[in-house]
């Protein structure tokens, strides 16, 4: 059995996905930064027959996400599948005239060094899966694409990691590693079927699948 690890693992998104993938046969690594929430989420997953271990981690922490992910490999397979999709935390929400040096150093660590760190420890792994098998998705909210400026620092951060994420998918796509990312425009809405936790684990789950394209917006209507 393989699996998939999804970092930033809540109970939205990351439980959907979770749900999704678990369905489909993967073991499905969770990873967040509190121990306690993603023991509590694989076990409601557990319940609802998906084999499902938490693990904790710093995306700040490059050493501590490449950890994590080890762990993961060990108990529950080799992951086919990376999920990077952290929430940023509030304080990188600042308008952009009052944004200084020292507060562009969270979010880049979250941003841009976490996904690096944790590509970097998944990579030979999917490598040794073989051609068409190992998918890396990001996972980035409206400013990624069309930067705010009441939210600065993921405006400029979620830049850097889209780019990052494009330079990926022109340089694996040669070893049949895809690399996808998933803008989501607005909050996630439960009560809209085409913006729900749902809804966006399918679309997540067909980039794997289907591995046509690089980009996939949903949009905030």
């Amino acid at each position: 059995m393989t699996s998939i690890a999804i970092v930033g693992a809540g109970q939205g998104l990351g439980a959907a996905v979770a749900r999704k993938f678990g369905a489909e046969g993967f073991a499905v690594g969770l990873i967040s930064r509190n121990q306690g929430r993603v023991d509590g989420l694989a076990d409601q997953l557990s319940k609802d027959g998906v084999a499902a271990k938490g693990f904790a981690a710093d995306v700040r922490d490059p050493n501590s996400i490449a950890r994590a992910l080890e762990k993961v490999t060990e108990m529950l397979g080799p992951i086919e599948v990376l999920q990077y999709s952290p929430l940023p935390q509030k304080d990188f929400l600042r308008p952009v005239l009052e944004t200084t040096p020292a507060d562009m150093v969270g979010p880049v660590e979250f941003s841009i060094y976490g996904s690096i760190a944790a590509v970097h420890q998944v990579l030979p792994g999917m490598r040794y899966l073989g051609e068409n098998k190992g998918t890396i998705l990001f996972v980035n909210g409206g400013s990624a694409v069309k930067p705010g400026r009441t939210v600065a620092g993921t405006s400029i951060a979620f830049a850097g990691q889209a780019a990052y994420a494009q330079l990926l998918n022109e340089e694996l796509a040669a070893e049949g590693i895809q690399v996808s990312q998933l803008i989501i425009g607005g909050a996630i809405d439960e009560s809209n079927p085409e913006k729900s936790s749902e809804a966006l684990a399918q679309h997540l789950w067909d980039l794997h699948v289907n591995r046509d394209r690089f980009r996939l917006q949903v949009s905030a209507d």
